[in-house]
């Protein structure tokens, strides 16, 4: 039997965006995977990105090219944090932590833990941001 999602979660478009062959319809998120869809679209947008809603969005984008260090990381969770409380009121920041990945130079995993304040259940999403742009390595002649 299929578990519905609680309708107080909300539903809105699947992203990235899908349509179903079947029906020609929207595929939709529904519940906590709505929120993790909309956390992961928020922090993907720059702010003054969106016509309608100039303000939506995370800074994140300022950040490219810049030298890891405290003041960056401090930044990076202060720009998410923001973001979070501002546009995304179903869920409560617990932590909002910035590591450096070992395995990918310039790669940030930014892993926000939180709460559905209407669930109380507590859940996280790693969000990858790239500080520097994608290169194919040189090889030698």
């Amino acid at each position: 039997m299929e578990t519905k999602a609680p309708s107080f979660l909300g539903t809105g478009w699947s992203f990235p965006p899908t349509f179903s062959r079947s029906t020609g319809g929207v595929m939709m998120a529904s519940g906590e995977l709505d929120i993790r869809e909309s956390l992961w679209v928020l922090l993907s947008t720059s702010l003054g990105e969106r016509t309608m809603l100039p303000n939506y969005g995370c800074e994140l984008r300022q950040m490219v090219f810049r030298g890891v260090n405290t003041t960056l990381t401090r930044q990076i969770q202060d720009y998410v944090q923001q973001a979070i409380l501002y546009w995304e009121p179903r869920i409560v920041v617990d932590a909002v932590t910035v590591q450096k990945d070992a395995s990918v130079d310039g790669l940030l995993s930014i892993t926000v833990s939180y709460v559905v304040t209407q669930t109380n259940s507590r859940s996280n999403l790693v969000y990858p941001f790239y500080l520097q742009e994608g290169s194919i390595p040189v090889t030698g002649p």
